[in-house]
């Protein structure tokens, strides 16, 4: 499990992106379409289509970090764009914790794929 502070900023892309992506695109995207400096020390989320899989862009300070989590059964919950056109959704670090651990923030409750 992993553990971020409260202070730390977390944008999700809301649209899918290519799970082959590596650096390069990743770092376009956040340029692009979430129009963000992936250089300013915030976690950025992408998924593909099927919510199966995550990879989270993040800069330290000396390099471009890579983290992707891929699951054997079910799919994430993902939020929809509630406005037209919307790229992006900020989220709190719990928030973006429920999200990795198999929770439905719609429902609160966990996913049916979900066990510890």
């Amino acid at each position: 499990m992993l553990s971020f502070t409260g202070s730390l900023k977390v944008f999700l892309c809301l649209e899918a992106v290519d799970m082959r992506s590596g650096f390069e695109r990743l770092h376009a995207a956040v340029c692009d379409r979430l129009k963000e400096d992936v250089r300013g020390g915030a976690l950025f989320v992408f998924t593909n289509r099927r919510r199966t899989r995550i990879k989270v862009l993040y800069f330290d300070g000396t390099g471009l970090w890579m983290l992707t989590k891929r699951l054997e059964r079910g799919t994430f919950f993902w939020p929809r764009a509630a406005e037209p056109g919307q790229q992006k959704l900020n989220l709190t670090p719990e928030a973006f914790a429920l999200l990795t651990d198999g929770v439905d923030m719609h429902r609160a409750t966990l996913r049916p794929w979900y066990e510890r």
